[in-house]
C-alpha cells in the first residue's frame, strides 16, 4: 500500500484495496467537503457511480462523509 493519493488527467488513479480504499475515500471525500464548506454559496453536489467492482459502496462512503 503506498499511502499516497495519486490524481491524473482522468481523475484518481490507483488499485482497488492497495491505494484506492474505503479509508482513502474517506480523506479525499472530507477535503472535498471542507472545501465546500468555505464557500460563501450553499454547495450543491451530485454523487454517482459506475459499474466498477465496489463503486456504489465507494459513492455510499462520499454520501456520508458529505452529509
Amino acid at each position: 500500500m503506498s499511502g499516497k493519493i495519486r490524481f491524473g488527467t482522468s481523475g484518481w488513479r490507483g488499485i482497488i484495496a492497495d491505494d484506492f480504499t474505503f479509508h482513502m475515500v474517506r480523506i479525499v471525500a472530507q477535503a472535498i467537503s471542507n472545501y465546500l464548506k468555505g464557500r460563501k454559496e450553499k454547495p450543491r453536489v451530485v454523487v454517482g457511480h459506475d459499474t466498477r467492482f465496489m463503486a456504489e459502496n465507494f459513492s455510499k462512503i462520499v454520501v456520508e462523509v458529505l452529509l
